[in-house]
């Protein structure tokens, strides 16, 4: 499976079934070559002229399935939420 395969799957949380969006970027190990995450841009924010202020990190062992178009996810928010770095 590439990166490309990835980017149009919406990710779906089962602990809650919350829609969390849709997968923006990866994190690789660079020496093994390994999927260590994958990092879904939060909602945007109207206050903030529609700028993305946190971001889902979702850890590999949390993803539960890949399927055609979407991807389940069993994480809790609290963890998986991140500020962005702007």
């Amino acid at each position: 499976m590439r990166i490309s395969d990835l980017k149009p799957k919406e990710v779906i949380n089962i602990c809650d079934c919350k829609r969390l969006g849709y997968v923006g970027d990866v994190d690789f190990d660079m020496d093994t070559g390994c999927l260590l995450a994958i990092i879904v841009p939060g909602p945007g924010c109207f206050c903030g002229f529609l700028v993305r202020e946190k971001e889902y990190i979702i850890p590999f062992c949390d993803i539960c399935q890949v399927g055609r178009d979407i991807i389940l996810v069993k994480v809790d928010l609290e963890k998986a939420e991140e500020k962005c770095k702007i």
